[in-house]
């Protein structure tokens, strides 16, 4: 009796163990949708050099800087440290940040800080009208709204198909994350931000693998 003991702890157990826990990375493995097909940029949105930036087919860290976004770079800076240069070399990646008008040379000083230390090619800063950036923050229908500058501490996850990502439970909703908080940006958006990416790799992976098993020129 004791052996049969033993021999089930050192084989059984553990493999009961690895299937439950495989079973639940399984079903958490896609990060709901809080918001579907949000609205693309209005051309008229321009960079700082002047370009358009779209949402479709990039996954977006999108954030909205307000009229004081000098005052609080610090919350832009602790993103950059926490996410941005973790995976700012992930091709389909960009993080966007929308301002009013008038604020391009605040923006420009804050991309000049960051550049010393990161490669900013990711960072994308776009600026508008207060009342079109007001118009189309409301279009993302979010519990959350802008402050009296425009702006807001939180960031959110859009995938590349513009659906704004984030969790639905009602005990841990959470639609944007507070780029004021670091911990914040180490535990929850960390966790849901890698789960975007895995399902890009997943689905990448999958598409590969079906492409490489395509007989070529029709034949079978």
């Amino acid at each position: 009796m004791k052996k049969n003991l033993v021999l089930f702890v050192l084989f059984v157990l553990p493999i009961v163990a690895y299937l439950f826990f495989a079973s639940g990375i399984n079903s958490f493995s896609k990060l709901p949708t809080v918001t579907p097909k949000v609205p693309d940029f209005p051309s008229s949105w321009k960079t700082i050099e002047g370009k358009p930036v779209t949402l479709t087919g990039k996954i977006t860290v999108l954030g909205f800087g307000g009229k004081d976004i000098l005052k609080n770079r610090g919350n832009l800076f602790n993103l950059n440290q926490k996410i941005y240069e973790r995976y700012h070399e992930f091709k389909d990646l960009q993080f966007v940040v929308v301002c009013p008008e008038g604020t391009q040379n605040d923006a420009q000083r804050i991309l000049k800080a960051m550049a010393s230390t990161t490669d900013i090619e990711q960072w994308h800063f776009v600026f508008a009208k207060d009342s079109e950036i007001s118009s189309w923050f409301d279009s993302l229908k979010l519990k959350g709204k802008l402050n009296i500058d425009y702006g807001t501490e939180n960031v959110y996850i859009l995938d590349k198909e513009r659906n704004l990502r984030g969790r639905k439970d009602p005990k841990e909703y959470k639609e944007g994350y507070s780029t004021f908080h670091p911990s914040e940006l180490s535990n929850e958006m960390l966790d849901d931000f890698k789960i975007i990416l895995y399902e890009y790799k997943a689905a990448l992976k999958k598409n590969n693998l079906q492409l490489k098993n395509t007989p070529e020129n029709g034949e079978e």
